[in-house]
């Protein structure tokens, strides 16, 4: 079973199975990769430093939405949704708001227009940031978004919530008030009943789907935001209900720290719910990428001559499929028409890429990279292909002086040499 789990599983490709089948083997893949993933990117560490974040950042934040309610005249609305998303820190509730309120009083000093304004703007904008380093970190993108597109699509968005909040209850109440004047109501309570309990479940799906869609800084598949928005939205919910009902068990904490007991149920709140959100994260990523771990063992493990093979073999599919005029292939056609693992083919074609045997053509409509021969097809020879590769990187950095290691690598390049002599004409299009 061990065994099944760690190689096995990874040998069997989705082209080998049923349609049934590969929606087991997607899960059983997807659920190994999330575990995966959580002990090895210590998601533990990640959700500690957001929630050190998260207590910096919840003042300003819920002060700028409570600023931007006022604006509309919507802030008692705002207050009650706030106190009801946050229903588990019902004790902390209060204080908060007081804190808020001292924030915002400040804005009528003249000091807060310049310092206070930077500080909060600073406040709210770093902790997004944390959060999309924490998400780009598991999507292992290296390339965050540039500063402005970060303040113009974080703020945008806290400008948006208070609006969400106000159609959200507005459409609640006059659904609410319809059915009660319409002679159905008698027939529809059940179900009024049963969606009233499922719309906090509703909603937080919706939340993390959005979340994971929007936050990495690269393109996510809405189907894998999706399975990890239902998923972690669940375990929220599931986490909150158990919260709210176990504070009779963690009363204990009262006996010992008294009124400051809330901070550190506080703490162990703000850690789980960032564990969860990490975790659909790292859900969203494994299920997109199942595919890049294909064979995973094997590539690690796989043998120069083998790799050689495949890379004169990408290099020949490509090469073929100009010299015929055909459309320039992608890694993924390369790897769904060949059957080849995508991670050897991307790692193979980055490489070609490195030493100009392949030029990369990016469409911008279809946002695909495509690959074609960045050097005269009636010259790329088998032999140099394997020099250029054979010559990429730093050689003869070695400051220390021997005769004998100088002498050797002579030697060495003849040897090549003469191996090279029965190859040094063939074509790559000739093979």
């Amino acid at each position: 079973m061990v065994n099944f789990i760690r190689f096995d599983i990874w040998r069997i490709t989705e082209y080998e199975l049923t349609r049934k089948r590969r929606f087991g083997y997607r899960f059983i893949k997807t659920i190994i990769l999330g575990v995966r993933g959580f002990i090895d990117e210590d998601l533990n560490v990640k959700a500690s430093a957001l929630t050190y974040s998260i207590l910096f950042a919840v003042i300003p934040t819920f002060a700028m939405i409570i600023a931007i309610a006022k604006g509309f005249g919507i802030e008692k609305l705002i207050r009650s949704s706030l106190e009801d998303t946050f229903i588990g820190q019902a004790d902390l509730i209060p204080q908060v708001m007081q804190f808020v309120e001292r924030y915002l009083e400040t804005t009528q000093g003249g000091l807060f227009i310049g310092i206070g304004l930077a500080v909060l703007f600073y406040s709210v904008l770093n902790f997004f940031m944390q959060v999309e380093s924490a998400f780009n970190s598991i999507w292992q993108v290296k390339k965050s978004r540039s500063i402005l597109r970060q303040f113009s699509t974080y703020f945008s968005s806290i400008l948006i919530i208070p609006i969400l909040i106000v159609l959200s209850s507005g459409l609640s109440i006059f659904i609410n008030t319809a059915i009660a004047q319409s002679f159905l109501y008698e027939v529809l309570s059940p179900f009024l009943r049963f969606g009233f309990k499922f719309a906090p479940y509703f909603i937080n799906w919706v939340v993390f789907t959005v979340m994971y869609l929007v936050i990495p800084n690269t393109k996510v598949r809405f189907i894998n935001a999706l399975i990890a928005g239902v998923v972690a939205g669940t375990a929220f919910q599931l986490f909150q209900f158990l919260y709210i009902h176990g504070q009779v068990y963690l009363s204990r904490y009262n006996v010992v720290y008294g009124s400051f007991a809330a901070i550190p149920l506080l703490l162990l709140w703000l850690q789980i719910s960032c564990l969860i959100v990490l975790l659909g994260a790292e859900i969203s990523y494994a299920s997109q990428n199942i595919q890049n771990f294909e064979y995973e063992f094997d590539v690690k493990n796989m043998s120069v001559r083998y790799k050689n093979f495949l890379t004169l073999f990408i290099t020949y599919i490509v090469i073929k499929q100009f010299e015929e005029q055909k459309p320039p292939l992608s890694a993924n056609d390369i790897s769904s028409t060949y059957r080849l693992p995508i991670r050897v083919v991307t790692n193979i074609i980055n490489k070609l890429v490195a030493v100009s045997i392949f030029i990369e053509v990016f469409n911008e409509q279809s946002m695909i990279k495509t690959y074609q021969p960045a050097i005269d097809i009636n010259q790329l020879t088998v032999n140099l292909l394997f020099n250029k590769l054979d010559n990429h990187g730093s050689e003869l950095f070695l400051t220390n002086k021997n005769d004998l290691l100088d002498s050797f690598w002579q030697k060495s390049l003849e040897i090549k040499r003469r191996s090279e002599e029965n190859i040094e004409h063939i074509l790559v299009k000739d093979i």
